[in-house]
């Protein structure tokens, strides 16, 4: 009772400094025998300091992602290629010229990329100001393609060369392969191939689609184009040999499309009226085309390389032929059907019911002048000594990727 009766007449002061929240306001002797200082967590707060002016900052700059348009500071382009640049070089036709532009002449190589003037058809490389469609091309340009081909290419290959570039080209041998499709050889084609002789000194191309029905043309165009030579072709196949001077660090410059450019607006293929004709003739020309039995059937994206000679011959004893033309686009098949009218030649009949029906005319005279290729090309050596390259493996391979690919029914009725 007398510690109980001591305690409360004499508590035990605070340990902590006095402060407003305590309700006992007494001084603890604590602090004068011992160095004791209060945490700072538990020491008064200093008064808030006193609130400066806010300063704007500036605003940093909104990103911006880099483009390929951003021409700031930088110069159009060149390139020494001797020909004018073109989306396709095999699709179209320069003895055809449009009859108008379905949008401005807009550069598919972007505004201000290059120093050739898109006239809506293509960069002549003629004057970069040209304004008009009609410009002619610069006599001295095939002169100058001439030598550039003669000096990449250097020396012919003798046949053992040539036999070892075109067995290294094999399925079983690599897997690089350009293919050539329905829009024929592109302009940025041109680029893929140069990537491709980086590694190799021949590539390999596949070609299927529309340009197939004229395969010359596009052998001239990729030897042309590329300043290679086709060392080996059979049917859809090629083997585009670089040369033996060409060097990769010294390839050309070729500025590439970024966009396809629309397609212009070129006269009618179907005339109301067939040339020499009356109305009623013309209706009953396309009826009775649409009755005849189908000459073959073309199947989408196949092979057609031996379609013009199978026209040529029907001509000998029909005056009109009708091909099969079921599930192929419609471009595709007007496209093939202009073909036929300048390669045997023919006159359009129609289109309808997706069959092209084509008339040899009053007065056909089968032509003997032209020769195709043949599904399988022979080339000579530098001794005059004919090698044609045979390779079982690459036949076997080409019959298996064409056998649905080319024509579909394949037989002449």
């Amino acid at each position: 009772m007398f510690v109980i009766r001591l305690f409360r007449q004499n508590p035990i002061p605070f340990a902590h400094p006095p402060t407003p929240s305590n309700r006992c306001f007494c001084y603890s002797k604590l602090r004068d025998h011992y160095a004791f200082e209060s945490p700072p967590s538990l020491s008064p707060k200093p008064p808030p300091p006193e609130l400066k002016p806010r300063q704007n900052k500036p605003l940093k700059p909104r990103y911006k992602p880099p483009s390929s348009l951003d021409l700031a500071d930088k110069k159009p382009k060149h390139s020494d290629l001797p020909f004018d640049f073109q989306y396709s070089y095999t699709e179209t036709s320069l003895s055809v010229r449009p009859i108008g532009l379905r949008e401005p002449k807009f550069s598919p190589f972007g505004p201000g990329r290059l120093d050739r003037k898109w006239t809506g058809v293509c960069a002549p490389a003629v004057d970069p100001k040209v304004s008009s469609l009609e410009s002619t091309e610069d006599p001295k340009l095939e002169e100058k393609r001439r030598v550039m081909w003669e000096n990449i290419q250097g020396e012919p290959l003798t046949g053992a060369e040539r036999k070892t570039l075109v067995e290294t080209c094999q399925k079983k041998k690599t897997k690089r392969q350009i293919n050539l499709g329905r829009d024929g050889l592109t302009h940025n084609m041109l680029n893929d191939i140069y990537n491709h002789w980086k590694h190799a000194e021949a590539v390999r191309i596949k070609c299927l689609g529309v340009p197939t029905v004229d395969m010359k043309n596009v052998c001239t165009q990729l030897e042309e184009k590329t300043f290679g030579k086709i060392i080996h072709r059979h049917g859809g196949f090629l083997v585009l040999y670089r040369g033996r001077n060409y060097n990769p660090k010294k390839r050309p410059f070729i500025p590439l499309m970024l966009w396809r450019p629309h397609e212009p607006i070129y006269p009618r293929l179907i005339k109301t009226t067939i040339d020499g004709l009356s109305i009623n003739e013309t209706k009953e020309m396309r009826k009775k085309g649409l009755a005849v039995p189908a000459l073959t059937r073309l199947a989408k994206n196949g092979y057609y390389g031996s379609l013009v000679p199978m026209v040529r011959d029907a001509f000998l004893c029909c005056e009109l032929v009708r091909i099969d033309c079921q599930g192929l686009e419609k471009s595709d098949y007007k496209k093939i059907g202009c073909k036929l009218r300048d390669l045997v030649p023919c006159i359009l009949v129609t289109f309808e019911k997706e069959q092209i029906v084509v008339w040899r005319g009053k007065d056909y005279q089968p032509s003997e002048s032209e020769c195709f290729l043949t599904v399988r090309e022979s080339f000579d050596d530098v001794d005059g000594n004919t090698n044609c390259v045979d390779n079982d493996d690459d036949n076997e391979n080409f019959d298996d990727e064409c056998s649905d690919a080319g024509f579909q029914s394949g037989n002449n009725e």
